[in-house]
């Protein structure tokens, strides 16, 4: 006896994986489950599985494609209620079940080229088959297209947010406050965040990357230089900038938020910190001044310290990442995805360029490279180079 336990059997094809399989359900102590492996492995034929071995199976048997696969290694390391949403919806085939329909509609449309082909002398064969192939792909070809336009990375990545500003200013207070912990060390002296500090955040769901940054400034010293160098590289990649300026030392901190960085889809609020320097009504009649100033630019004063206006600026935080992350459909999640989708798109496009008169075999062979193009996005054909890397990602025995 090593435990009392509850074994369940599942037969195959209607297991998790298509085949036969045996669950046993144990209690969860170290020794009980060192000592139900020790077991197995003194039985023949009986090994430990391999990184997601037991998915694998699941795809090779049929039982998922290639999208849900992903969409379960999604379901397993997603943080935030968001991430998992999407996540389980690929898990369940929002992308694969809307590929197999669009490859319906093109085998269909390359079996009217084909018979057009094959049949041509035929008296009973009409001849404009090539004509209604393409009346089927062409608004295929759009579909498909604004498929591939959404941006379902982002909430795999998460927002990057970057926390810019002068050395001094309140960057690291504001992120522990954030954080609701000391995750930057914070002093009075400049320069003492000399590299990029990063910490997850759950905004109403949605997953957000904070980044510390260093004080933003000439440095001669050679480590400074390299921490100034991140920050300006961390505020280039990031979806949102947070330029903190010191409300008692405004111009200086605003001749760095008026800088032009690179990338259009970066949005930059201006935070004004350290409000519980200022005079009482001294805070509202300097964010009216620079509201002029900067137009519709968003501005808030908040003081890292005291906690005040933080409240607000969270709420402001998660409405931003709603829409960040909703703007968009989320059909397609990986880059994987987008390239398929694009290839596809393009060969049903030059299709339908060819037309009827462009050549029946060129526009047979442009719906069969669209149709490969579906296959490998769900699995069905040339996925040999990129199985071991989906699955090596999976937990041991997953």
């Amino acid at each position: 006896m090593i435990d009392e336990a509850l074994v369940l059997w599942f037969a195959g094809p209607g297991s998790e994986t298509g085949e036969d399989m045996v669950e046993l359900q144990v209690h969860g102590g170290r020794a009980i489950v060192a000592r139900v492996f020790a077991v197995l492995g003194q039985l023949a034929g009986f090994r430990m599985a391999e990184p997601g071995e037991f998915t694998r199976r699941a795809f090779e048997n049929g039982r998922l494609d290639l999208t849900a696969v992903e969409g379960l290694a999604d379901l397993i390391n997603a943080d935030t209620e968001a991430q998992r949403r999407q996540a389980f919806r690929q898990f369940k085939g929002v992308l694969g079940n809307r590929a197999d329909t669009w490859r319906g509609r093109m085998i269909e449309a390359q079996a009217l080229v084909e018979a057009g082909i094959d049949f041509s002398d035929e008296g009973d064969v009409p001849g404009d088959l090539a004509a209604r192939a393409i009346e089927i792909i062409r608004p295929l070809a759009r579909e498909i297209r604004q498929a591939g336009a959404g941006q379902g990375e982002r909430l795999r990545e998460g927002l990057a947010v970057a926390i810019a500003g002068a050395p001094n200013v309140g960057k690291s207070t504001l992120l522990n406050r954030l954080a609701r912990r000391d995750a930057a060390i914070v002093s009075p002296h400049a320069g003492t965040t000399r590299d990029v500090i990063e910490v997850q955040l759950d905004l109403g769901g949605f997953p957000v990357i904070l980044r510390d940054t260093a004080g933003l400034r000439e440095a001669t010293d050679p480590v400074e230089q390299e921490g100034v160098r991140r920050a300006w590289s961390a505020v280039t990649e990031a979806n949102l900038v947070l330029w903190v300026v010191d409300a008692s030392r405004i111009e200086a901190g605003l001749s760095l938020a008026q800088q032009p960085t690179p990338g259009a889809d970066t949005e930059h609020w201006i935070i004004l910190n350290k409000s519980d320097l200022l005079a009482p009504g001294a805070a509202e009649a300097l964010v009216s001044k620079l509201a002029e100033r900067f137009g519709v630019n968003p501005l808030l004063t908040i003081s890292a310290t005291s906690g005040a206006g933080i409240d607000d600026l969270v709420q402001a935080l998660a409405g931003f990442a709603e829409r960040f992350f909703t703007a968009e459909p989320a059909l397609v999640t990986r880059e994987r995805h987008r390239v398929a989708l694009r290839e596809a798109g393009q060969a049903l496009d030059d299709a339908v360029r060819l037309g009827p008169q462009g050549g029946e075999e060129l526009v047979a062979e442009q719906i069969r490279l669209a149709t490969r193009a579906l296959e490998r996005l769900t699995g069905r054909i040339g996925v040999e180079d990129i199985l071991d890397v989906i699955f090596r990602d999976f937990c041991i025995g997953k």
